[in-house]
């Protein structure tokens, strides 16, 4: 039996691992190679990939709640958990066999690597309340995101002389090579999780042995009928449905701003590969210092105020970009970006954690990160390029996204904080956050 600080610190190295994925396949190097190398630059490029991110999300947002509620009643968790990620590295893995003219088989297999990544993300946080306690959940929150941007800096590190030449078809054996490297950057560092984290007993065992023996086809009936369930009594929990509703809306703009920030420095600022690299690399690194700082803000604050406090936060860095005419002050408002990047994303898992039922755990967890969490980049990148296109000006588009932060931050004042998760040996507040 592993001890609770190995528990810990595997769970951190998923993060560290799968944000490789992030940075490079969603983020920078493949979006890039997408448009350039297997579109050839194509106009069309931006459509197809657009549809590969909306497609994907759209997918994980139907199954997630569905594959929570069975991963609850089963209480196999890490067994869900294990799946995706495979799903993920291999399709991962299977992209370095990519080049131009392979835009459909790119697209297909780059839909299976997010639905794995995104997907099992709903698993990875519903570890979450049962690895820590309630006074330090939003400390080890905030280190999961902390040890991610370390991951993708590392990636980073790795891969950058490999990208030195740039993402073209000249450079295209050195890319396949930095796509394969990311597979198993992810498979190496996740495989700690699956070694020392154990499966707590599901609904179905606690409540009744003889259920596990149920097929296949009736457990995910009961699964299903969980979250119709979930689906009609939310309005139980009104500070949870508030809180998702804010988060829908905020974490919209943050995935927008994500999906579009390496398009947005070359096309409208003119970054060359290399000085994209540093930039991500600056990035990251402000996104570290925000999530372990912010993380101690968290317990000693609250996260709803922590969370309040970092959307102001990004309505600073959307003016910052659009004001940035040339790449110092844009470099600046990357700092900035990082560091409420990481805060607001831990922040927000530590409040979901407080807000969610312990019986619901992964079921809600799927809300959070399914649901919610992916129909919002299914949204804000439609807005962001419909803004574009119609006003000519990615500046423009840009500055829509603050419609967005502004209505999770409207939502976000009215949520209080009494928590539904505490364990009974834990000291009980009854007080809310204003």
């Amino acid at each position: 039996m592993s001890s609770p600080k190995t528990r810990i610190f595997s769970w951190l190295l998923f993060d560290f691992a799968n944000t490789s994925f992030s940075v490079m396949m969603v983020t920078f190097a493949f979006p890039l190679f997408f448009k350039n190398v297997i579109c050839g630059g194509d106009p069309s490029g931006d459509a197809i990939w657009g549809a590969c991110i909306s497609i994907s999300m759209l997918l994980v947002a139907l199954i997630s709640p569905v594959l929570g509620a069975q991963a609850d009643y089963s209480g196999r968790r890490k067994r869900f958990l294990l799946i995706f990620t495979l799903i993920s590295v291999i399709s991962t893995a299977l992209l370095s066999f990519t080049g131009p003219g392979y835009a459909i088989p790119a697209a297909a297999l780059f839909i299976l690597a997010n639905i794995g990544f995104e997907g099992g993300l709903v698993f990875y946080d519903a570890y979450l309340p049962e690895i820590t306690s309630r006074r330090s959940i939003g400390r080890v929150s905030g280190y999961g995101f902390a040890m991610g941007y370390l991951g993708a800096l590392a990636i980073l590190l790795l891969v950058k002389p490999l990208l030195s030449k740039g993402i073209t078809v000249a450079n295209m054996p050195n890319l396949h090579l930095s796509f394969l490297l990311v597979a198993l950057f992810f498979a190496l560092f996740a495989a700690p999780l699956f070694l020392n984290l154990r499966d707590t007993k599901g609904v179905a065992r606690a409540a009744d042995t003889a259920r596990i023996r149920e097929g296949v086809f009736t457990s995910v009936s009961r699964s299903i009928g969980e979250v119709a369930h979930t689906v009609r009594h939310i309005m139980s929990y009104p500070d949870l449905a508030r809180f998702l509703l804010a988060f829908f809306f905020y974490n919209d703009a943050i995935l927008t701003v994500i999906a579009f920030s390496s398009i947005y420095a070359q096309n409208t600022l003119g970054f060359t590969t290399g000085e994209l690299i540093v930039f991500f690399m600056t990035v990251q690194t402000t996104a570290i210092l925000g999530s372990v700082v912010f993380g101690f803000v968290t317990d000693r604050i609250g996260p709803k105020r922590t969370i309040v406090m970092t959307l102001i936060i990004w309505f600073v860095v959307i003016f910052m970009a659009i004001l940035s005419e040339g790449k110092s002050l844009f470099y600046m408002t990357g700092l900035l970006a990082g560091m409420s990047m990481g805060s607001s994303q831990a922040a927000s898992r530590s409040l979901m954690a407080r807000l969610t039922p312990k019986e619901h755990i992964t079921e809600f967890f799927g809300f959070y990160d399914g649901t919610f969490g992916k129909a919002s980049a299914i949204v804000g990148p439609m807005v962001f390029g419909l803004v574009s296109s119609q006003a000519g000006s990615q500046k423009a588009a840009l500055a829509s996204l603050l419609l967005f932060f502004g209505l999770g931050l409207a939502i976000m004042t009215g949520v209080r904080t009494r928590s539904t998760n505490l364990n009974p040996d834990e000291e009980v507040i009854s007080h809310t956050e204003s």
